[in-house]
């Protein structure tokens, strides 16, 4: 059955990807997006250009705007809501706190109250897997503890966490969080690695390799993450019949809300990383190595067992493929002739 569903985020990454998959699958798409500077705004309405047509609506506008988004639910009557707008970044949130707070906490709460006051029937929202801080057990579980966060961002993000599940207890609304695993492909952020990469060795310039080259990330294609989130717009968070607070499960409740980590459960090493985008560009990069940073953490490993098993699905795409995938579009995107 198709659904008028609200994106936020709709000329991110993620949220362009999944509007665009959306709309194909012939739901109604209600797009947001404040289109910030916080990198290129080009890229962001290159973005939308892919995804525009007659179902889709695009609204400009910053979360923290109550009054606008309060119009738009009274306009729109959202079914579902995809909160994936946010501040990103995790260096970035160490220059300016309070951008993440604005977007993150006071524009997710705005998204909470109208999906509370307009009845939604689900919302879905992006966490991020740095909420897992220092916790040091690998894979990282949605039962684990992550009481200790490491910088503003994953903060920001395990308070959605906490909002979400206030909301879910007091007004019944289902809300199911997502914590991403390091996510890439076409049309990705210039400030994440990959990206960072490609450019640096098409240009023929050192890439700065953080702690020495040995990080692990369980790095996740979007067209798998697209493909999950997908699945779970038909499946609103139920409560947990098995629920005890003698002995608390983090990542479900009695309420109906419900945790996810979405990643590949198959980390690669960051030389292994650098090592696909040098075999697809034909070029070995210079490499800077330097220390871990403030607020970055060394490993990131899913365990996705419950959402394999709650849709059906697992990633497909290899690290070759997906690291060929972005340097076509890039090659493509900048007019780069290797």
């Amino acid at each position: 059955m198709n659904k008028r569903i609200l994106v936020t985020g709709a000329a991110g990454f993620i949220g362009s990807h999944l509007s665009k998959r959306l709309l194909n699958e012939g739901h109604q798409v209600i797009g947001i997006d404040n289109i910030n500077d916080y990198y290129d705004p080009q890229l962001k309405n290159d973005r939308l250009q892919q995804i525009t047509n007659e179902n889709f609506t695009f609204i400009k506008t910053n979360l923290e705007n109550l009054e606008i988004i309060n119009q738009t639910f009274e306009q729109h009557s959202p079914e579902i809501v995809i909160n994936l707008a946010a501040q990103a970044g995790v260096r970035y949130s160490l220059e300016n706190p309070h951008a993440y707070v604005n977007s993150n906490v006071v524009g997710f709460t705005n998204v909470l109250e109208a999906c509370r006051h307009y009845k939604v029937e689900h919302l879905i929202y992006a966490s991020s897997s740095s909420v897992y801080g220092a916790n040091e057990s690998k894979p990282f579980s949605t039962s684990d503890n992550i009481d200790h966060p490491l910088s503003l961002y994953a903060a920001t993000k395990k308070s959605n966490e906490l909002f979400a599940h206030t909301y879910s207890h007091l007004y019944d609304l289902p809300t199911t969080g997502l914590r991403f695993f390091t996510v890439y492909g076409p049309w990705g952020r210039p400030d994440m690695a990959l990206f960072l990469f490609t450019k640096a060795i098409v240009n023929n310039e050192p890439i700065d390799v953080f702690n020495h080259g040995n990080m692990m990330r369980d790095f996740t294609y979007v067209d798998d993450i697209v493909e999950s989130i997908t699945r779970l717009t038909k499946r609103p968070a139920q409560p947990n019949l098995e629920w005890s607070g003698a002995n608390p499960d983090p990542g479900s409740s009695y309420a109906p809300y419900k945790v996810y980590n979405i990643g590949n459960n198959s980390p690669v090493r960051l030389m292994d990383f650098i090592e696909a985008i040098e075999n697809k560009l034909g070029k070995i990069a210079k490499k800077n190595f330097l220390p871990l940073q403030a607020g970055d953490v060394p490993e990131t490993y899913a365990n996705v067992e419950d959402l394999f098993r709650d849709i059906d699905f697992q990633p497909q795409t290899s690290i070759q493929d997906g690291v060929n995938r972005f340097i076509d579009w890039y090659l493509d995107y900048y007019g780069v002739k290797l």
